[in-house]
């Protein structure tokens, strides 16, 4: 945790909450003149944000109701392209247009990307600029993810304000087929082995059958 994640969440409301639940002294440090950083992605944040095939994308309308999204693709569909910004292409979907009607009127969003089977969060606060396709074509085209038959309609390209690891604490550990499949390979393995043996035993002793 860092300086600019408390400026952004640690609110007055949210610091009397603290202050009325007993853990205001603990967070004080993070807003002290001493406190810095957290607005910038190191190797560790970008590796983790490449890694990713879904994020959990929030918005908020200018009747102050929040919005959120899951945004998904094959791994890699979240570009980092410096330390401060982060691009995904936006692919048409059921347009009803949510996301990007509340980013016409408040440029401010929340992501978080999850690991499941690690049990590790990150969350990201920044603002985001919308490009459409036809504004900038091979700017949108380069951020098409691998595999995505489906053409990109714009980008949505955020700059970090700021970003918190959580703890792994009440992360359900959950696997995607591909995360699953190593774990299932050494069972099927060993299946086909006590199917191979069946079959020997089968054949050597026919009157079984």
């Amino acid at each position: 945790m860092a300086r600019a994640f408390a400026e952004i969440t640690f609110t007055e409301a949210v610091r009397a909450e603290q202050a009325r639940l007993g853990s205001a002294r603990g967070y004080d440090r993070f807003l002290s003149d001493a406190a810095s950083g957290g607005d910038r992605l190191g190797p560790e944040e970008a590796a983790f944000i490449a890694a990713r095939d879904g994020a959990y994308q929030a918005t908020v309308s200018e009747t102050g109701w929040p919005y959120v999204q899951f945004r998904g693709g094959p791994v890699g569909f979240l570009r980092v392209l410096d330390a401060q910004t982060i691009a995904y292409a936006d692919l048409r979907g059921n347009r009803q247009y949510l996301s990007l009607g509340n980013l016409a009127g408040n440029d401010r969003v929340s992501l978080i990307l999850m690991d499941y089977p690690n049990r590790r969060r990150l969350k990201i606060w920044g603002r985001a600029r919308v490009v459409e396709a036809t504004e900038a074509p091979k700017m949108v085209a380069d951020l098409h993810p691998e595999g995505q038959d489906m053409a990109p309609e714009r980008a949505v390209i955020l700059r970090v304000s700021a970003f918190d690891w959580n703890c792994p604490r009440n992360i359900p550990v959950r696997l995607t087929l591909d995360e699953l499949d190593p774990h299932l390979a050494p069972l099927r393995d060993r299946i086909a082995a006590l199917e191979a043996e069946n079959r020997a035993l089968r054949e050597g002793h026919p009157e079984r059958d």
